[in-house]
């Protein structure tokens, strides 16, 4: 459906001082060119200023008459296919602007002529014509606007001409082309084509074609041409074509309409074949044809007109870049290109570039003549009227370009969105129009005929032929023209326009007025994503412009009722207003009591839900406490602990949480009406709403909402008054509440480390002890083994430096070692013999005896990795009983038993025996007879009776392990050859007999 509102998108017109009648004209980089009719054969130039004025450049001949022209951006030349002698010839003229400078010389070349170095001299002053022989004559010509590549339509083929930049010396460059590929296309005579980016779009007088030229390797091109030129060729023996089409030619054959997308356009039965005609190079292109679309119409059998009268006209591609920025300066980057074709009731806009898809279809109120499409309109002129539709390039360009376009981040009208007609401007007889930049150009010709009559549907079918040279006739004996320069007005200025006009659908029609100001947005939108943008003299005003849309939008979605309410949060971002700014838009003064619609609750919703670096006034808080009441009461404890909420009455925040309270109890609520008495002051407030719940309870409940704990300022994480309060008053509940948050992956590892510190006034490197209460907590409920490893590699590392450090905790332990080796798998029962060497430790050891005892609790299960805490245990190697415990310990987990023993038998031999029968034991029995026996056979011999420790470990029960598992024979071998045979004697009986006895 398309909207029609009487917008004035056109401002001033002038006459371009044509000397002879237009036949054909086109424009570009600030210069109007305009073809003569018929016999005069010339080009007038003339220079574009302000406000549309023209200035005469100059003029040139051309061969004859000019059939087609089309000026390229891309090096600045002017492509013309002009008739002589009934043969048709195609010439590209370049450096023709030195003819301004009073220069009349012209240089005729071939295409691909070698230029000699002396004879390009001359070419600086004078204008070059280039010549380009084709086998069949040109119909119809496209330069590519991105690198000004030409694309010719010949029958049944279409040729592509690189555009060549041979330096000649270091002053002068020259412009040329090489016949680079031709696109042989069986049945098709291309009445338009389009080129842009690779891109090619043909049409017929019904048919559509599509295609994208893909650069690949040799060899894929080579596969793909192959398989193209194998296509099967229409088999001899019936009646031949020419024949007939004889027969066909008084009839008109009406084939079914077909769309075909994407890969399905490859359906269309339009074999390309590939024919590369530049000379290979190492820098050779090969490429492969991809369908992008086809589309077949049927001749319009409606009383608009005659069924002949259906063709397409007006092809375009659009090619839209990516938004400048002062860091890519002029670089100009395809971001999206569009098509469009016309016929001559309806238009379509299709999307070609990531996606094929059709975007827009325009209904025209009568016939149209041409179009042209910009990326902010679609200019149309029908047989009275320049009509200004809106389009939607810029809609689906921006979500090429920003993938955060359609969330919560930022929006952008949608690309189904309905099109409008801005204008419908009565004049007589338009026959032809172009455009460039804020400049649309139109040729006007006078009509005598009774247009009444004209108009008249009749159903005679007459033979295509006839038909087109009976137009022709008239079109060359109408009288009186004028060739207009149309300014179409600055965008800030219609924009302003359109915003006044939105604002008297305000209360009348919703839809009206989101619609008018969605199409002010994507004008904006469009200019800013134009190229130029950067250097606009109307830069600041269109991105004020751009805020100020979007403010527009929000406050819409805000207000209405509508589907799409949810785009006031985005919209409303975009316009850089604070949630302050938005409530004096939207809420009244006074305490009258106002309905909020859905749109303003989901924004006020989010807004507050964030981390927002904007604390809102005391008299915002209390007006946004009030809209929830009555709005959505149960959002009231989430509202109420977000930081932009910090300046709200507690008094009437209570109040509130009571009324509500009565009808939805929960723990949050509870939690949120203590957080609330903290602020009044009132403990005795307080301490009720605590005791409603089980401390479990209440640390659960923390999870519905964490902020009641901890807020972000400005990205850093931040301990709330009610944090501080627990920190003193139930330091084990504030541990529990964040452990469960960790949990519920209500907050980060990283972040819980910042919150105690800064909970703690501890300084960056000083690990307060609740953090390590926390610590060892998460260790009794964690269950991911990455961050049980790094808990694990924490709490050693702090119980390390506080044991070498003599450093005492600030506040007591929450648990004790006794209370970890209950509760939690990773703490195991300490080993006898490491109770035993402690046991003869030093006194001030005591001091940290539960850093210590936790720490041997730790490497006495079998949880932490032992190899990755030996550098951090580094600092305990000379601290006594403690440093030999955790030595000993470490050696056992990593199984170097024999080294544990040589430790405990240089430092504390009386725990050797302890420790042996604790440890060694099935595999690693053999340890006893292997190391421990020989070692105290050795040790004793050496200290004699001086050290009865040995004595006793070795009689005690070394020999007893050791004769009750071995033979006697291997028990003999072990024994050592100078020891006393009563002392070994009791125990190679006890060996023999337990032979016996088996």
């Amino acid at each position: 459906m398309v909207q029609l509102y009487n917008l004035h998108p056109f401002g001033s017109q002038r006459v371009v001082p044509c000397k002879q009648e237009p036949a054909h004209f086109c424009c570009g980089r600030g210069v109007l060119f305009v073809a003569s009719a018929a016999a005069s054969c010339r080009v007038e130039v003339f220079a574009v200023r302000d406000q549309g004025r023209c200035e005469p450049l100059g003029s040139f001949a051309t061969l004859g008459p000019v059939l087609r022209m089309a000026h390229s951006e891309a090096g600045d030349y002017l492509v013309t296919i002009e008739e002589k002698s009934k043969a048709t010839f195609l010439r590209a003229y370049m450096n023709w602007r030195c003819m301004s400078a009073g220069s009349s010389r012209v240089c005729v070349r071939m295409v691909g002529h070698k230029m000699e170095e002396s004879y390009g001299e001359t070419l600086k002053e004078q204008m070059s014509i280039v010549e380009m022989p084709l086998s069949d004559p040109p119909l119809c010509i496209s330069c590519c606007p991105v690198n000004g590549d030409l694309l010719v339509g010949c029958k049944n083929k279409l040729v592509m001409f690189c555009l060549k930049y041979l330096v000649i010396n270091q002053n002068l460059t020259v412009l040329d082309f090489e016949r680079s590929l031709i696109l042989h296309i069986d049945n098709l005579i291309p009445a338009e084509v389009a080129f842009c980016a690779g891109h090619i779009a043909i049409t017929t007088e019904l048919d559509v074609l599509i295609l994208k030229l893909v650069q690949q390797s040799a060899d894929g091109t080579e596969q793909c041409a192959h398989r193209v030129s194998t296509l099967e060729k229409p088999v001899d023996g019936g009646p031949s074509t020419h024949t007939l089409q004889l027969e066909l030619d008084e009839f008109i054959i009406c084939q079914k309409p077909v769309e075909l997308l994407g890969e399905e356009s490859k359906l269309c039965e339009i074999p390309v074949t590939l024919e590369s005609t530049e000379l290979p190079t190492e820098d050779t292109k090969h490429f492969q044809v991809q369908y992008l679309l086809f589309r077949r119409f049927t001749p319009d059998q409606s009383p608009f007109g005659f069924c002949e009268e259906t063709k397409l006209h007006s092809v375009q591609l659009l090619p839209v870049y990516q938004t400048a920025h002062e860091e890519t300066g002029n670089k100009r980057e395809l971001l999206s290109l569009f098509c469009f074709f016309s016929l001559p009731h309806v238009g379509y806009l299709y999307s070609v570039g990531k996606l094929v898809e059709l975007i827009s279809t325009y209904q025209y109120s009568e016939k149209s003549e041409q179009a042209v499409l910009t990326p902010q309109f679609l200019h149309v002129i029908t047989s009275e009227n320049l009509q200004c539709f809106t389009v939607r390039c810029s809609a689906a360009a921006a979500r090429d370009e920003d993938p955060y376009i359609d969330t919560t981040a930022k929006a952008c009208p949608p690309v189904a969105l309905d099109v409008c007609t801005l204008r419908m401007q009565l004049f007589i007889g338009p026959r032809a129009i172009c455009h460039f930049k804020n400049h649309i150009i139109l040729l006007t010709k006078a009509n005598t005929e009774d247009i009444t009559e004209r108009r008249k549907p009749t159903r005679r079918m007459l033979s295509r032929k006839a038909d087109s040279i009976k137009s022709r006739t008239n079109s060359e004996s109408e009288p009186g023209w004028n060739l207009y320069i149309i300014n179409t007005v600055s965008t800030i200025q219609l924009y302003r326009e359109m915003v006044d006009y939105s604002r008297t659908y305000e209360n009348v029609k919703t839809e009206s007025c989101i619609h008018l100001l969605s199409e002010a947005h994507l004008l904006v939108r469009a200019a800013i994503m134009d190229p130029s943008f950067l250097k606009s003299d109307e830069k600041e005003e269109l991105l004020r412009a751009f805020r100020e849309s979007c403010a527009a939008l929000g406050d819409c979605y805000s207000r209405f009722d509508t589907k799409d309410y949810h785009l006031a949060l985005p919209y409303y971002r975009m316009s850089g207003l604070s949630m302050t700014e938005v409530l004096k838009r939207l809420v009244s003064e006074g305490d009258e009591i106002q309905t909020y619609e859905r749109g303003f609750i989901f924004y006020l919703t989010h807004s507050l839900n964030e981390d927002l670096n904007e604390e809102l006034s005391k008299e915002s808080a209390n007006k946004v406490l009030q809209i929830f009441y009555l709005a959505d009461p149960v959002q009231l404890p989430n509202i109420l602990c977000s930081p932009c909420m910090r300046n709200v009455c507690p008094l009437t925040a209570v109040k509130y949480l009571q009324k509500v309270e009565k009808i939805m109890p929960s723990v949050v609520l509870t939690l949120t009406k203590a957080f609330m008495a903290l602020k009044i002051g009132d403990l005795t407030m307080y301490e009720h709403e605590m005791d409603s719940y089980k401390e479990t309870i209440l640390a659960c409940g923390f999870i519905g909402q964490p902020k009641l704990l901890r807020q972000h300022k400005k990205g850093i994480v931040t301990p709330t008054e009610f944090a501080v309060h627990l920190k003193e008053m139930q330091p084990g509940l504030l541990v529990a509440a964040t452990v469960a948050l960790h949990e519920n992956s209500k907050i980060e590892l990283e972040e819980a480390d910042t919150f105690f510190k800064m909970l703690s006034s501890n300084s960056e490197n000083t690990i307060p002890q609740l953090l390590v209460d926390f610590w060892e907590a998460l260790l009794v409920a964690c269950s991911q083994e990455e961050i049980l490893q790094e808990l694990l590699l924490r709490v050693t590392s702090q119980y390390v430096w506080r044991i070498s450090n003599k450093q005492l905790p600030e506040t007591k332990p929450l648990k004790t070692t006794e209370d970890l080796i209950n509760s939690c798998n990773h703490f195991g029962l300490i080993f006898p013999w490491v109770t035993s060497i402690m046991s003869v430790g030093s006194p001030s050891d005591q001091d940290y005896h539960e850093d210590i005892s936790k720490l041997q609790s730790l490497l006495c299960s079998q949880s932490i990795n032992i190899a990755s805490v030996l550098p951090v245990l580094e600092p305990l190697t000379e601290a006594g009983n403690v440093g030999l415990t955790i030595h000993v310990l470490c050696s056992t987990r990593l199984g170097k038993y024999e080294e544990a023993i040589d430790q405990l038998l240089k430092s504390c031999p009386d725990a050797a025996v302890l420790y042996a029968q604790h440890e060694l034991k099935d595999d690693n029995r053999a340890v006893w007879w292997n190391k421990l026996l020989p070692e105290l056979c050795k040790r004793t011999r050496l200290a004699g009776n001086d050290c009865p420790v040995l004595i006793s470990s070795l009689k005690a029960e070394t020999l007893s392990v050791v004769a009750t598992e071995l033979e006697l024979r291997d028990f003999l071998s072990l024994l050592p050859e100078d020891g006393t045979a009563a002392f070994f004697l009791p125990h190679l009986l006890h060996c023999s007999q337990k032979k016996q006895l088996t």
